[in-house]
């Protein structure tokens, strides 16, 4: 059996009974949705979403990075995008422990040193929404027409809190 046959089977029930065919790639619900890849996390279905609403953009610790910003200007201008949530969560791993406990566990699974790799190290989960709701606000091409607001998504209750 091949590493990926379990989930190629699972692919093929699902595309047995899949109707969703034909989309435009638009965002029908207008929102973009920044999040962490974190597996407990289910976009769409948080936001009582469904399949081609959203734009879905997912990164360690649900950070706007650069090109994440690079996205969201393209969700605005040509996929429908009017409104943008971005929503790290609890007990997230870059925002939880220092840059040292995460490097020091990459090295010992690497076995190689990892000081030159980039970590999404947040030293305040508030701060650091914050910042970046302030960095798509600011954005030159995304307009103040845009909504942008800086939620925390709790893991263990599935609520959203508005912080931002």
């Amino acid at each position: 059996m091949g590493e990926f046959d379990d989930l190629l089977k699972a692919n093929h029930d699902y595309a047995a009974t899949f109707d969703q065919g034909g989309f435009d790639g638009i965002a029908r619900a207008g929102v973009a949705v920044v999040t962490c890849m974190d597996s407990r996390i289910q976009p769409l279905e948080m936001l009582g979403l469904d399949l081609g609403d959203a734009k879905i953009l997912r990164n360690p610790g649900g950070r706007v990075d650069d090109l994440t910003l690079d996205a969201l200007v393209i969700a605005v201008h040509l996929l429908n995008v009017n409104r943008i949530i971005i929503a790290p969560h609890t007990r997230c791993a870059v925002a939880s422990n220092p840059e040292a406990v995460l490097r020091e566990k990459l090295d010992a699974s690497t076995g190689q040193d990892t000081s030159w790799l980039r970590l999404p190290i947040t030293s305040g989960q508030e701060t650091s929404l914050a910042s970046d709701v302030v960095r798509v606000t600011s954005h030159p091409l995304i307009s103040s027409d845009i909504k942008v607001g800086g939620f925390i998504y709790d893991v263990d209750t599935g609520l959203l809190s508005q912080q931002v």
